[in-house]
């Protein structure tokens, strides 16, 4: 899909403070509580040299279904990774590679020409074929399938040759090729997934994959293993780790299981336990560029219809704090809905537009007392809504921390918010149901986006959007939106997406907060697996092993 979402149930990661072109040592065994100002990205760990017999996994929850089209959660798509493969594979760095399709190139703006490669098999042994692929894909783009929007754009699938598949748009669209590294370009065995039928991606089912790993089992309520495939088509970087198994865990659980060895590793969903574990002996944590972060989004219920009153409170806001407060000391204040992850191009021109963007009034780190001056005076020329702001929160500790910052920056202003709280699953409905917004006017949001391109988000703000609640339209930023849409040269779209980002944050559509890293902990004696949000998307297994 374009934009992929998480609430803090499901977040994709924990957080620090991201430093421009930085990489280095992740904290180290044994440290001292994460200091944001010393943290640094690293998109890898160290090449691992020897093999592993059984490597034990966390994730957040067990996976509902194994069958990405039609349940998508960041568990599932973990544990998948390893064993179904894309037309393109996302790297450790956000960039994209060939993969099951040898080449992909647009002949023209409206037709894409997918070589595939020779000698690609799947788990059962059978080959790899164009048929299959055109299979894939059009089964992605059923309306009922969760990847259907990546294909909005598309108006032919067809096999082109024995080893070529022609994909042709009704319009130029410069996003199709990335969704092809993501869950829109896996490619699945058609015989086996129409055999199983409704009962393909269930507890006992076989997979239809081409990946470095097949499923072994999958105990419902207790584990699911993955095994490396002996048979595996690409023998130029053959997996270290034999089997993977996975677990669920959250919390307190989570933190006991990796802390005492229990559990290997794990890519982290919350800030609290990335904290916790970093300080642990035996436990190594280190932090990678994703695409998230935390921002307010306003509703259209009219008491923040007015742009000055938006601009206000994202003037009064102290980010710092928040940052320092809400994610354990691990977040940065950020002025962009979108995390640096989604530089996947273009990554200077990227990191200067958010550089400036930092330097303007209304979306600095910590509010000055000029800040806080000018923000009375928009407060007074739009004049204070009559009834309160009310703000909604999930109760977890990100959100309370969020929710008393708006209050506070909102009093020292002369604007009113109540902070109401509703149950988590009541707040995932926000995100499906607009009738469940109804009555609130602000509702914090951890949003990421599943490519490395950051037009995938700013069509949320186009008019119409089911992600656009503020309701806000305007005819030129719809066209810079859809005209980046169909800029395929880089160079191009970036300036095209970086206007239509300052148009955004002008309009104050959303009030971003901070940005969010990923988080992976390894016991001290493995290494080798990347550390950013490649993690969904990469068989990050298949690197995975000791130290030697």
């Amino acid at each position: 899909m374009r934009t992929k979402l998480c609430t803090t149930a499901a977040g994709l990661a924990g957080a620090l403070l991201f430093t421009a072109g930085c990489s280095g040592a992740s904290t180290g065994s044994g440290g001292a509580t994460a200091d944001a100002a010393e943290l640094k990205l690293t998109n890898t760990t160290a090449k691992a040299s020897g093999e592993a017999a059984s490597v034990n996994w966390l994730v957040e929850q067990e996976p509902g279904s194994l069958d990405l089209d039609r349940q998508g959660n960041t568990s599932g798509r973990t544990v998948l990774a390893n064993v179904c493969e894309r037309l393109l594979q996302l790297q450790p760095d956000l960039t994209t590679e060939p993969q099951l399709a040898a080449k992909a190139e647009y002949t023209d703006d409206r037709t894409l020409v997918l070589t595939l490669r020779d000698g690609a098999t799947f788990h059962d042994g059978s080959p790899m074929t164009a048929d299959d692929v055109v299979w894939s894909l059009k089964r992605h783009a059923q309306p009922e399938m969760s990847e259907s929007d990546e294909y909005e754009d598309v108006d032919e699938i067809t096999k082109t040759g024995a080893s070529e598949v022609t994909v042709t748009f009704k319009e130029p669209t410069a996003l199709f090729m990335k969704a092809l590294a993501g869950d829109a370009g896996i490619i699945m065995d058609r015989e086996t997934v129409e055999k199983q039928g409704d009962d393909y991606g269930t507890p006992g089912q076989p997979d239809a994959c081409t990946g470095p790993y097949r499923l072994k089992s999958w105990d419902s309520g207790s584990s699911i293993t993955i095994e490396r495939y002996a048979d595996y088509w690409d023998d130029s970087s053959p997996a270290l780790t034999k089997n993977v198994v996975f677990r669920w865990a959250t919390g307190s659980a989570l933190v006991n299981a990796v802390s005492t060895g229990a559990a290997d590793g794990a890519y982290l969903t919350a800030t609290g336990p990335a904290a916790v574990l970093a300080e642990k002996k035996g436990v190594r944590a280190y932090y990678g560029q994703s695409t998230t972060a935390w921002s307010l989004s306003p509703t259209d219920s009219g008491t923040l219809k007015d742009t000055r009153l938006r601009k206000a409170l994202s003037l009064a806001l102290d980010r710092e704090g928040i940052a320092k407060s809400g994610f354990s000391g691990l977040a940065t204040p950020w002025a962009t809905p979108v995390g640096p992850g989604a530089w996947g191009y273009e990554k200077a021109t990227f990191q200067k537009a958010q550089t400036d963007l930092e330097k303007s009034t209304a979306y600095t780190a910590s509010p000055s007392s000029d800040d806080i001056d000018e923000a009375k005076k928009l407060v007074e020329e739009a004049g204070a809504p009559a009834q309160p702001i009310v703000v909604a929160s999930d109760g977890g500790e990100s959100q309370t921390v969020i929710t008393n910052a708006v209050r506070g920056a909102a009093q020292k202003i002369g604007l009113e918010v109540n902070v109401k709280t509703v149950p988590p699953s009541q707040y995932d409905e926000f995100f499906a149901d607009p009738k469940a917004r109804d009555g609130f006017d602000l509702i914090a949001v951890d949003w990421y986006i599943s490519k490395a391109d950051p037009v995938g988000f700013y069509d949320n703000a186009m008019s119409g959007n089911a992600n656009n609640w503020l309701g806000y339209s305007d005819s030129g930023y719809d066209a810079l939106v859809k005209k980046a849409q169909q800029t395929i040269d880089d160079k191009e779209r970036a300036k095209l997406v970086i206007e239509a980002q300052s148009k955004f944050a002008d309009a104050a559509v959303w009030i971003p907060l901070v940005q969010v890293p990923s988080v992976l902990v390894l016991g001290e004696k493995y290494t080798g697996p990347p550390a950013s949000m490649v993690s969904l998307y990469y068989p990050w297994a298949a690197d995975l092993g000791t130290k030697g």
